[in-house]
């Protein structure tokens, strides 16, 4: 993994060169952000694939934490239809080169943030809350 993350990484390193700017690498990674939630929007409004089933749940008052897990969901009904995944995919793609944009303008490495990340989980388990 941490091979493919910085390979990922050092290509948007060079790659990367109308939106240099850390004011640009934000805002695009904002627009990116939002254009993810308009696919998956879309896959419910437009395309119907999925449905969203919202309401609040009823917890009991002895559920422990890892009932949690067993008594929440995503809300979500049905699969992505081929080509709504193609389109969510292709824009957590580009959401993703800018987290690395952003990460090389900081000088941060992506794989170490993934790792510390990945320990901070397993530390934590389901005590995360995140």
């Amino acid at each position: 993994m941490e091979q493919l993350t910085d390979q990922f990484q050092s290509t948007v390193k060079s790659l990367l060169i109308r939106h240099q700017s850390i004011l640009d690498i934000l805002s695009k990674g904002q627009e990116t952000s939002a254009r993810v939630n308009r696919a998956v929007v879309k896959s419910v409004t437009s395309c119907g694939c999925h449905a969203v089933n919202a309401h609040k749940k009823s917890l009991p008052l002895d559920a422990s934490l890892a009932d949690l897990k067993e008594l929440l969901d995503s809300q979500l009904e049905g699969l992505l239809c081929d080509n709504c995944r193609d389109i969510i995919e292709a824009e957590l793609g580009k959401q993703l080169f800018y987290i690395a944009a952003l990460s090389n303008a900081l000088d941060i490495s992506l794989s170490e943030v993934l790792d510390r990340e990945y320990k901070k989980l397993q530390t934590l388990t389901i005590f995360n809350l995140t």
